[in-house]
Parts: C-alpha cells; structure tokens; sequence
C-alpha cells in the first residue's frame, strides 16, 4: 500500500500519543530500500513500513511518462549495466528489459567525439600521424581490450603516452570534473576519474558488462513491482524526523545521510547536486546519442535526449540538460564527495550508529559511497542475508 501523505493513512501524529509498532521501518523508497523490503516482506512474511520524503517511489531512479508518451528519468540518466549475475537474476522477476547498450559522445575543440574514450576517439581526437603512433604504443604496453585510466598514463614514464593522455585529460575531463565536483580536477580523488575509463578497443558501448539494459516498463514500474505485497506499506511526503518519535521497530534500515540521521552532530557531510531543465523540442530528434557531454559549457555538464533509449516514435523529443550545483537542504543530495577528511567524519558517525541496536545504514548515502545501480542492489542483497542470517 501507497500512501501520499501520514494523514492518508490513518495517523494523526499531531494528537497520536501511543507509538505505533512496526517490526521493519526502512527510510527511504529507492533502489536500496525496494530491495530491502521486498526480501524482508517475501522472504520473511514480516510487515516493512517505508518512510519516502519524495511524492514518490524510486529514489534517483525514479521515470514517467510525459504528455507525448516518452519515458523521461527525472533525476538523470540510468543505463542498467552489472556482471553480478545474482543481482540481473534478482531483478528480472520484477521487469523485463529493453536492449540497450548505452553510447555517449563528448563536446571537443575538434567536435563531437565517442566517449568513453577508445581507440576510434583517439582517431577523431588526434592527427592521424601521432594518433597512429599513440595507439600503437598503448596498445603495445597493454594490450588491446584492455582498460586504462587516463591518471595513470599522465604518470606514464612514455613521453608520447603522457602528451596524448594529457590532451584527453585537457579535452575530455577536466572543465567537466571541474563542473561536476566543483573543485580543481587534480583534488578529486583519482577514483573518481578511474570510473570512465580508456578503452584500448573500437566498441562504442559505454560499458562493457556481461548484462545491460533498462527496465522494459520503467524503473519506477519496476520499483513498484517490488513492493507488491500487502506486507508493504509506503508512506509518501514523509520526512523521517518529524515521525521517528512516534514509531516503535524492532530493526531500522536507513539508506538517508548519516549526518541527517544524527542530526548533524559532527558537522554536515559533504555532497553534490545537480539541476535539471527538462525541454520539449518540437523534432524527431535532438542530438546524435542519448547523451553528450558538455565539458566546455559554462555551467551544463549533459544534455540526455531520453527517446533515443526507447523504441518510442513521436513527433517530438524531450532532453534534460544537467548543472552540478552544490547540495543545500533545497535540493537532493546526488554524489558523496570522496575526500579523506569526508571519510573521517562519516566514519565518527558510524561510530555513534554501533551504539544503536539494531540500525542500519545502506545505499549510496548511507554508506556515503558513490555507488553504481547494481552495487546498490548486491549491498542491499548482502545486508538483508546479514541480518536475517538468510541464504
């Protein structure tokens, strides 16, 4: 059961002096807590209550169909992409999927180019002369279909290689790390820059997992497949600290911000944000690719056309155009910010959580890690057998 708001359901919290019992609460209704309450509900037969601040279900992964019929994923593109075998068999009882193999371009001084960065990128990007010559030494010292980071070749004692990844860095990553984590680029932490990779192949696919796709239906028909158990109830337009004295549990499963959860008692961990501008064109299409990437703009960082992730026919298209911004308690908190003094600090609030029993934290911002959407499922899948001591 969905509920849109707490008076919907029956509770009065305002008058309400007896705490209602229930043997699960889970905060937060995206990828993480789905799984987590269908495992509890299915696996367990126990009642799960999910607390979602959002006027709906989904979390980040959340779509919908517009006035002309297009899927649109409101918080920014989502290509399902895992070699966990358990996790694309977990979530194909909940949605069958559409074949698509996600490609990406990237704005260059010389145009439009393939990204990530592979073999037919240096092509495009470079003189053929020295694009000949850099290829041929990537490829000697690691071999073809091999995958690098662009950071390790900058410190590659090969001249020809560090000048050729400098120019990829220069072009293709550092105005859009600049954007998108508002810092210079060389103070982001090199695991970041590692999750785009060089491809030392000719496949324009942005990822190379054994199983890719999205949700045949949607994500959020997906998500709600999920929860289909009368076991299940969701409470919408809920914020987790205005109802947390009125609830009783035997476990609370929390995928928000530890800070928030402890009412930022050390200090706020860092995030960042984005905005969005959802335009409707009156064309069949917009762009080459479903995404392009927009280093050099001032401020934009993407603009996703979302049809061309569809078998959808229409007169007209609708593209997002995504700006990194900061996070402030207006808006969403999108990316954890991987620095060592953000780590100390969530580390001391995980601290305060072992002293609470029975607590747990999970997903992205529980965990504070920048977690992909197969990540997300297998931590929650991991969790679930942990605490329920299940297969």
């Amino acid at each position: 059961m969905i509920c849109t708001a707490v008076l919907l359901c029956g509770i009065g919290y305002g008058v309400q002096k007896k705490r209602e019992y229930v043997p699960n609460v889970i905060v937060g209704a995206g990828l993480s807590g789905a799984v987590m309450a269908e495992r509890i509900a299915n696996e367990q037969g126990q009642k799960v209550l999910i607390i979602e601040k959002r006027n709906h279900i989904g979390g980040n992964v959340y779509d919908y169909k517009d006035e002309n019929g297009i899927t649109v994923q409101k918080y920014g593109i989502h290509a399902f992409h895992t070699n966990n075998d358990a996790v694309w068999q977990y979530l194909s009882r909940f949605t069958e999927w559409h074949d698509y193999k996600h490609q990406a371009l990237a704005e260059t001084s010389k145009g439009l180019v393939n990204f990530p960065v592979n073999l037919n990128t240096i092509e495009q990007l470079f003189e053929a002369e020295f694009a000949q010559e850099f290829t041929k030494r990537l490829i000697d010292k690691f071999g073809f279909g091999q995958k690098i980071s662009v950071s390790d070749l900058q410190n590659d004692e090969d001249g020809v290689l560090q000048k050729g990844a400098n120019i990829l860095f220069e072009e293709l990553f550092k105005n859009y790390t600049i954007k998108q984590w508002g810092m210079k680029a060389e103070d982001v932490d090199p695991s970041v820059i590692a999750r785009v990779p060089i491809y030392l192949n000719r496949e324009n696919a942005y990822f190379t997992d054994k199983y890719q796709g999205i949700p045949a239906q949607g994500y959020t028909e997906m998500v709600k497949n999920m929860l289909d158990n009368p076991l299940i109830e969701v409470r919408l337009n809920t914020d987790w600290r205005e109802v947390r004295d009125n609830l009783k549990y035997d476990k609370l499963f929390f995928s928000g911000s530890a800070d928030a959860f402890f009412d930022y008692k050390f200090g706020k961990l860092p995030y960042r944000s984005l905005a969005f501008e959802i335009k409707v064109f009156p064309k069949e299409y917009y762009q080459p690719m479903a995404q392009v990437n927009h280093g050099n703009a001032p401020r934009m960082t993407r603009s996703i056309e979302h049809k061309k992730q569809q078998k959808k026919k229409a007169p007209v298209t609708t593209v997002s155009f995504e700006y990194p911004e900061p996070y402030n308690e207006k808006n969403e908190r999108y990316y954890p910010i991987n620095k060592p003094e953000n780590a100390v600090l969530y580390n001391r609030y995980m601290q305060e959580a072992e002293k609470l029993p029975n607590v747990y934290f999970f997903g992205r911002l529980g965990d504070y890690k920048y977690y992909n959407m197969d990540q997300a499922v297998a931590r929650a899948l991991e969790l679930y057998r942990k605490v329920f001591k299940a297969n």
